[in-house]
């Protein structure tokens, strides 16, 4: 069903207008996204751990479903992509520049909480910890899995990820009270959480240290005022050193 059809539908009208106004919807909206797509993974993906590119092609889908789902709910409420920061008042040479001078802090900031994610591990355990980026040992030595890796990866995500974790959650927990700094605040935060659970696949520290980024990749959505572009940016800079320390085995 295409946008028109969507927006003349009066059963869908019936739903944009409940995920407007009604909590309860808004609720079941944001635990669909993340149950449907935990159930897809929990169908398919392989129980052999050397199945490991068909399991990263699994959770790259249920990440695609998870957009896909956010980019229903918009339309299905006759939002604009605009409200979530795809817009520009104007776009030329110095917008786009500037776009990515901001992206660049954004990266160092995300590089920082990172870091600190490590740190406040290594503190709590009183070890040394390391993340667990097993399911990605197919890249090591291997050009071609590298780079096609890189273009999933942009797209599931550099942009998925700061679609779904920023853009949609930060904005649907303000949605459900979550106003004012203080409000601001605990949906960043809370959007962090799920930013970090999210990589359990990563280990425990893994999951720390991601949540950290998601600090600073929250704070920064709104410090950029929601220019959700710019955090793509900064978060495809973090996708391209990781996976290619991956490839030479690091």
């Amino acid at each position: 069903m295409d946008p028109k059809q969507l927006k003349n539908n009066p059963t869908a009208q019936r739903i944009g207008h409940l995920l407007k106004t009604n909590r309860v919807a808004k609720v079941i909206e944001l635990v669909l996204v993340f149950l449907i797509a935990l159930v897809f993974i929990w169908l398919f993906k392989s129980s052999n751990n050397e199945d490991l590119i068909y399991n990263q092609a699994i959770i790259w889908l249920a990440n695609v479903i998870m957009l896909g789902m956010v980019w229903l709910g918009i339309k299905i409420r006759g939002d604009s992509l605009k409200d979530f920061g795809f817009g520009f008042k104007t776009f030329d040479l110095k917008m786009a520049l500037k776009i990515v001078l901001q992206s660049f802090l954004v990266f160092i900031l995300a590089i920082v909480g990172f870091m600190l994610g490590s740190i406040i591990m290594a503190n709590i355990t009183g070890v040394p910890q390391t993340t667990n980026m097993a399911s990605y040992d197919y890249l090591k030595d291997n050009i071609p899995m590298l780079v096609l890796t890189l273009l999933g990866v942009y797209f599931v995500s550099s942009f998925g990820e700061e679609v779904i974790y920023r853009a949609f959650l930060i904005n649907r927990f303000i949605e459900l009270g979550l106003k004012g700094k203080g409000g601001r605040f605990f949906a960043v935060l809370l959007s962090a959480v799920f930013f970090g659970l999210a990589h359990y696949g990563w280990g425990t520290m893994g999951m720390v240290q991601t949540g950290f980024m998601g600090l600073a990749l929250g704070w920064s959505y709104f410090i950029f005022k929601k220019r959700i572009w710019t955090l793509v940016l900064a978060h495809a800079y973090m996708d391209t050193i990781l996976m290619i320390q991956l490839y030479l085995g690091q």
